[in-house]
């Protein structure tokens, strides 16, 4: 295609370096040398060097014949140089040149793969490769992409390429399976940035399991990545207490998506739709993104699964200490009631927000150690001590989840622990009973496209499951009837 573009190219000088009327006149001396070799005037027309040779279908070149096109060739050489218009456009049609093949010809450079190595910086990488500092310099000033380049971690890979001066001329860092940051070098001090994208196809999977020793192992055997068995407990976490209410024969069902990147499986996506029976309750959620662009789970009714609090507000071992108005205090040695609930786990487990408020205390005392108060919208008050570390302040504002401190065993606590209280109008509730407020619904307003965009999902995890169980429900038949043709 080059060769082909550059002939045109070519051409096109040919023809801007002829006088005016030169087309013409290159048609003349054509017609003018076979005129002489074909005239009967001429003295050599008995010799055989003037004549067509019907064989190669050539007209031999005699002097005879070129003398007279050499002159016509001088003329016109002569008119060439002294044409000024012919010397600015060969001028301007060599410098087109140039620039096309500049253009259109790829640079070869020297790419070399660099795998991050333990405690190494992308500055140590430059300087290992010889590359100028100053260049990396006007790298993290070229936009706010290049901030990806902040967050490389041991074992990560980044291409370098190397012009011929071995300078620093583009970077290529794959920052998950579909996006690379590219980097490249178009002059002094400038470079540019832009993201290289694969297209991702997601495909729908669907499992289903029965719960027999733990949530985790059921999901496992079902063949669900972890990512997708920690995603399910976070959408009904409202719901179900994953760490004291799971039961032998509780099962689920869960409808999700597959990503795959040029054809291989590259993770998984979000899930969709879901089922879960725990203790003879059923549970389901679909996912739903609203029109201004806020994505939830709902019921198929369309009903929050959110609620504007969490039930737990940690990953825990299990509760050391119920809520009990009569508790016997174990270091005072009285009875003293006990007005939350103590959750058990190791030193450093993160704490979240329960819901969306402010902090109005974050402090230390020796009764509670490292403790933090939120107060909620609704009159409600929730309350966390004995942190080992504090990761917020008094007036801050939080959001649910968010992380608030961490467990220790910090005032009069006996091991690592967190006690939560949950206060409502200045009374104590039960953090694991107290009813829950749901967050709001889908609006009315939006019904019509939520029933549009979730009715296909729930009637597809429907369909998945009836199908599977009856694939199982035949697969034992068949083998029940081998079984019986074995023993006769």
């Amino acid at each position: 295609m080059t060769i082909s573009a550059l002939s045109v190219v070519f051409a096109a000088v040919s023809y801007l370096a002829m006088t005016p009327g030169e087309e013409s006149s290159t048609q003349e001396k054509q017609q003018e040398i076979l005129t002489l070799q074909l005239s009967t005037d001429d003295n050599n027309s008995s010799d055989n060097s003037a004549s067509l040779d019907t064989e190669s279908n050539s007209l031999p070149l005699t002097d005879g014949v070129l003398e007279p096109a050499k002159q016509k060739l001088s003329t016109n050489d002569q008119a060439r140089t002294i044409n000024p218009k012919n010397s600015q456009d060969l001028e301007q049609a060599t410098t087109a040149i140039k620039e096309f093949v500049k253009k259109t010809t790829k640079p070869k450079y020297d790419w070399k793969t660099i795998k991050v190595a333990k405690g190494e910086s992308l500055s140590r990488i430059f300087n290992k490769l010889g590359f100028s500092s100053k260049d990396l310099h006007y790298i993290m000033q070229s936009g706010d992409q290049v901030d990806i380049l902040k967050k490389i971690r041991p074992g990560h890979t980044l291409e370098f390429a190397a012009n011929e001066n071995k300078g620093f001329q583009e970077l290529r860092y794959p920052f998950n399976s579909s996006d690379t940051l590219v980097i490249t070098k178009l002059a002094d001090k400038e470079f540019d940035v832009s993201l290289d994208k694969k297209p991702i196809e997601f495909k729908q999977r669907f499992a289903t399991a029965t719960i027999t020793s733990s949530f985790y192992n059921a999901g496992k055997q079902a063949g669900l990545p972890d990512g997708v068995i920690m995603e399910l407990a976070g959408v009904f976490e409202y719901d179900i207490d994953f760490a004291l209410e799971i039961r032998k024969n509780d099962s689920f069902s869960v409808l999700y998506e597959e990503k795959y990147i040029d054809g291989k499986k590259a993770g998984y996506g979000n899930i969709l739709s879901a089922e879960f029976y725990n203790m003879g309750e059923h549970y389901a959620a679909v996912r739903y993104t609203d029109t201004n662009g806020r994505t939830a789970y709902y019921t198929p009714e369309g009903k929050a699964l959110r609620k504007s609090f969490l039930r737990a507000p940690l990953k825990f071992n299990y509760v050391s200490s119920n809520f009990n108005p009569k508790r016997f205090h174990p270091i005072q040695k009285r009875v003293k009631a006990h007005r939350g609930t103590d959750y058990r786990a190791p030193i450093g487990t993160p704490v979240r927000a329960a819901g969306d408020g402010r902090v109005v205390k974050s402090a230390y005392n020796r009764f509670n150690g490292n403790y933090v108060f939120i107060q909620h919208g609704g009159n409600i008050t929730t309350k966390y001590l004995h942190f080992s570390k504090r990761a917020v302040k008094a007036g801050q504002r939080v959001k649910q989840g968010q992380i608030i401190g961490y467990v220790g065993s910090t005032g009069m606590s006996q091991a690592p622990h967190l006690h939560y209280e949950f206060v409502v109008n200045g009374v104590h509730r039960n953090p694991r009973t107290v009813k829950l407020p749901h967050a709001a619904p889908v609006p009315k307003a939006e019904m019509a496209r939520f029933q549009e965009h979730s009715k296909p999902l729930v009637a597809r995890l429907e369909t998945e499951r009836t199908t599977y169980f009856a694939r199982l429900n035949d697969e034992k038949s068949a083998g029940s009837a081998s079984n019986s043709k074995l023993q006769k």
